[in-house]
């Protein structure tokens, strides 16, 4: 009889668990989870459900909570720990200085990057501080694209730190498509404000993020869950219909509960009424950006009287990149909303990014030989997940 009851019980749990997980898969939004036709309908629907500010605000708050919620946030270590900074092959180039870099997130988890700063600046004057977050791809904080807009910020007047996705760059403790991969991620990034703050040449109420693809995604989550960032350009990502293609966009359920329904559009929109910027184009998700999506950001930014801080650059022309005529429209939105020195950059008043110097691969590296992986680091993703105690 006992061991009945015992099967039964054991029987009672799996089922629930089962549909928990069921439940859970089943709220993901992910891809291009509608088509564009309905994406159009539920941001026409939405529009009608709230208006005034206080409405949104209400609505904001629920999006806020699903995306703590969903991703977990809650459940992570208070970011109170010490950096354990590694900072080592200081490079002055032309008008900036590159540096390899790793802080410790939380225990036996380093984010590794390179931080570009100026070469000199205006004395007893802070720097802004910029995240720089890269997309999807082979390594890209060692390309072409984050060195040479990391560098021209850093040109400008910024201190910039350009860091890897888990799973990319230096970053190999676990791989990048783990569950918690949002979660680890977004934490990550606020560890990098943290860092950034605390620099004594970093002024700490000007802190800026960009990036482009899952990057883009990267810059909105931040920017909506933390208001420690002050201006914000999400580049070729935010869409009505299209969530994001990988786990560390759209793994986690964030865009939907049992009470709640959301986008990235409206995910975007929590940056109100600070200043930013939407870089779109022809060639990927964004190509409805200033029909679809921008008409419902200013509906936001309207109830702030802020639509002066919100812009969209469309080029129809092109496809899904950080590419140079998307760079310059980025330097001209965050030299003005961070006081940084365009002129640093122009030649005969046109962007030039002719002064970057792209370094190999090698060359930027955190770990090697001659730096190794600190001995405390965590190695994979039950080790990660156990330090943390964390369940997703």
């Amino acid at each position: 009889m006992k061991r009945t009851v015992g099967f039964l019980v054991a029987l009672v749990i799996c089922v629930v668990q089962a549909k928990l997980g069921y439940a859970q898969e089943n709220m993901l939004c992910q891809g291009a989870y509608w088509t564009e036709d309905e994406a159009n309908v539920h941001m026409k629907q939405w529009a009608t459900e709230w208006t005034t500010k206080a409405d949104w605000e209400q609505r904001a708050e629920v999006i806020r909570e699903g995306l703590v919620k969903g991703m977990k946030l809650d459940q992570m270590p208070k970011r109170d720990t010490p950096f354990n900074i590694i900072i080592h092959s200081t490079r002055e180039m032309d008008g900036y200085i590159v540096e390899n870099i790793a802080i410790e997130s939380f225990p036996g988890f380093y984010i590794t990057g390179n931080l570009y700063r100026p070469l000199s600046k205006e004395p007893f004057q802070k720097s802004p501080g910029i995240l720089s977050v890269h997309g999807h791809g082979t390594d890209p904080r060692f390309g072409e694209s984050v060195q040479t807009r990391s560098a021209a910020f850093a040109r400008m007047g910024a201190v910039v730190f350009a860091y890897d996705m888990i799973g990319y760059g230096d970053s190999k403790q676990v791989e990048h498509k783990i569950p918690a991969a949002l979660t680890i991620q977004t934490y990550n990034s606020q560890r990098v404000i943290d860092y950034l703050q605390s620099r004594p040449d970093v002024d700490p109420e000007k802190i800026a993020v960009t990036g482009e693809s899952g990057g883009g995604t990267q810059t909105i989550m931040l920017t909506a869950l933390d208001p420690r960032i002050k201006v914000s350009v999400p580049v070729v990502m935010v869409s009505a219909y299209f969530f994001g293609g990988c786990v560390c966009e759209s793994g986690m359920p964030v865009h939907k509960s049992a009470h709640h329904q959301t986008n990235n559009v409206e995910i975007a929109a929590l940056a109100v009424p600070r200043p930013m910027l939407l870089v779109s184009d022809g060639g990927d998700w964004t190509k409805n950006t200033p029909r679809i999506e921008m008409p419902y950001i200013q509906k936001v930014y309207a109830q702030y009287d802020a639509e002066s801080k919100v812009d969209n650059v469309h080029l129809p022309a092109e496809r899904h990149d950080f590419g140079p005529s998307k760079r310059v429209v980025v330097y001209n939105f965050l030299a003005q909303y961070l006081g940084l020195n365009a002129g640093k950059i122009l030649v005969k008043n046109q962007f030039d990014e002719a002064f970057v110097t792209l370094l190999p691969k090698e060359d930027l590296m955190v770990f090697n030989d001659k730096n190794p992986l600190p001995a405390n680091a965590l190695q994979g993703e039950e080790a990660l997940m156990k330090s943390l105690n964390f369940n997703p």
